[in-house]
């Protein structure tokens, strides 16, 4: 039986790294990658082509190939969701990926269009919509919803029953207080801590760790 075959949707970073896992880690055969016509720069890309979003139904149609749209955090969010609503509506089936050694306890729900990768601790009863990335290492706690186009970096501890709206970014090593509710297009910045409820739009960013008076050589016990 054939691999399922799989578009995907950008030529950066996270769409080439994207296609690595897909092809070492998943049933997935990726055959070729796509971009709008202005940002292509080149034919090929990991050896496979790369091809115009704008004439992509007449070399892969929807009913014969499946697609991953691998845009990053670009617009909180906004630019992976237009296109993700772009390709749904061209009828592709936009895949899920959730990596082998994340550890998923059950009575999870997840979307379309979303990528888990490694280390990921999901418990139960956890509700992840569409088109949500979750990068290496988080912890999401029982009973906790993310709503759709979000994007996790890596090493973030979700307590249980905690909601994270639409269009949220979190960054590395932020957490959250269990129940605390996030409220859609939030920007949590790296290391922060978020202990009660947030407002739409709102910037959270943690301190930046300065200099001490000093030396390392000067602290005792050490």
């Amino acid at each position: 039986m054939s691999s399922p075959k799989v578009v995907i949707f950008g030529i950066g970073d996270f769409a080439r790294i994207a296609a690595v896992y897909l092809r070492k880690d998943s049933p997935y055969e990726v055959v070729a990658f796509t971009a709008n016509r202005d940002r292509i720069t080149t034919d090929t890309l990991l050896g496979l082509p790369v091809i115009p979003f704008e004439t992509i139904t007449e070399s892969h149609p929807p009913s014969a190939y499946a697609m991953f749209v691998a845009i990053g955090f670009s617009k909180l969010n906004r630019a992976r969701a237009g296109v993700y609503a772009q390709a749904k509506a061209l009828g592709y089936e936009l895949i899920s990926y959730i990596n082998s050694k994340a550890t998923l306890w059950g009575e999870v729900e997840i979307g379309d269009n979303c990528f888990i990768f490694e280390e990921n601790v999901i418990q139960p009863f956890v509700k992840i919509g569409d088109d949500v990335i979750l990068w290496s290492g988080n912890h999401i706690g029982h009973d906790t919803t993310i709503g759709s186009h979000v994007f996790i970096a890596s090493h973030a501890v979700v307590s249980g029953n905690v909601t994270i709206g639409d269009y949220c970014f979190v960054g590395v090593n932020a957490t959250f207080a269990d129940g605390v509710k996030v409220a859609p297009r939030c920007f949590i910045g790296a290391g922060a801590l978020i202990t009660h409820d947030t407002v739409e739009e709102g910037v959270y960013k943690g301190q930046r760790s300065e200099p001490k008076p000093y030396k390392s050589s000067e602290m005792r016990g050490l």
